[in-house]
């Protein structure tokens, strides 16, 4: 039997043999250097097979590949991680990038603080051809600790390259919800966090790249899926009335933020009240309800 990694790095893909050897690449260049890749090949149709062969014989037995009919992105994680035996998991899309300090920065996180159940850091968003855009600084009021009720919210974002939990927590709460084909991420991170503390690392350890085909572009589906896990987990611990109503209100005022950015002012608009009356609480939606109404009157 093989040495156990202290470290399994978990890839599902899916058609992403255009990607996915700079995410290998990105693995195999981590200072730190006690890990495994678990490659989830979730019944591609491109030349996957033919782009990972040479990181077979490459890496050998780091590299474990294997092959299933499509299933979905959750079931794909979850074979993974019942292939993996390692103490930390962590996470890497085929179409996302590490950077070298990443694995290090995780692990030490997670052993800085064994009251915590996984850990993440921030990200630059990169396009198609892996130019930076924008990076990501996360909420740092909320950022670490006990947060599962600002999971809830969606108050703090876990970026999924970025992730990195402990095998015992999958033990307790359980995999990755395979009838979830969106926020399945958020969901798992949120039964962790119902039990554990989160770590964070206040540096990019990540590129999260916001392709052309990706899933989060697809606005009424990840509505639909957010309302679903509202709905899932509501009455659970941190979930009661007035989180699930700040979570429904973030809902509607990223739908605002979405239609504003596509030249809909009057939908923003709607979306923005919606939000605003859903959860007047929140200073952030009356203020982008009053910037869309001054914008839409002075447009008219």
């Amino acid at each position: 039997m093989d040495r156990k990694a202290t470290v399994d790095v978990i890839i599902p893909a899916f058609n992403a043999a255009r990607y996915l050897p700079v995410a290998l690449e990105s693995v195999a260049s981590q200072s730190f250097s006690d890990w495994r890749i678990v490659l989830v090949d979730d019944g591609s149709t491109d030349n996957t097979p033919q782009v990972v062969a040479p990181f077979i014989a490459q890496l050998g037995e780091k590299l474990r590949y294997i092959r299933q009919d499509n299933r979905g992105l959750p079931a794909a994680r979850n074979a993974a991680v019942r292939a993996s035996d390692s103490e930390f998991l962590a996470l890497l899309d085929a179409d996302d990038v590490w950077l070298p300090c990443r694995l290090s920065e995780s692990v030490c996180a997670l052993r800085q603080h064994p009251e915590a159940g996984l850990a993440y850091g921030l990200v630059t968003h990169i396009d198609d051809d892996g130019v930076p855009q924008s990076t990501f600084l996360g909420n740092r009021r909320h950022a670490e600790g006990r947060i599962a009720s600002q999971i809830y919210m969606k108050k703090v974002d876990l970026p999924c390259p970025t992730i990195t939990f402990r095998r015992s927590c999958i033990e307790e709460v359980g995999l990755f919800d395979e009838a979830m084909r969106a926020t399945e991420d958020r969901d798992l991170w949120l039964r962790i966090a119902q039990y554990h503390e989160v770590a964070f690392i206040p540096r990019v350890i990540a590129y999260y790249r916001n392709s052309a085909s990706s899933m989060s572009r697809d606005t009424q589906r990840m509505i639909d899926a957010q309302k679903h896990f509202i709905r899932k987990h509501y009455g659970s611990p941190g979930c009661g009335v007035i989180p699930r109503q700040a979570a429904y209100a973030r809902i509607y005022k990223q739908r605002a933020d979405a239609l504003k950015a596509q030249g809909k002012p009057r939908a923003a608009l709607l979306s923005a009240l919606q939000a605003a009356a859903t959860y007047p609480l929140d200073i952030d939606n009356l203020r982008t309800a009053a910037s869309l109404f001054a914008g839409w009157i002075s447009s008219r």
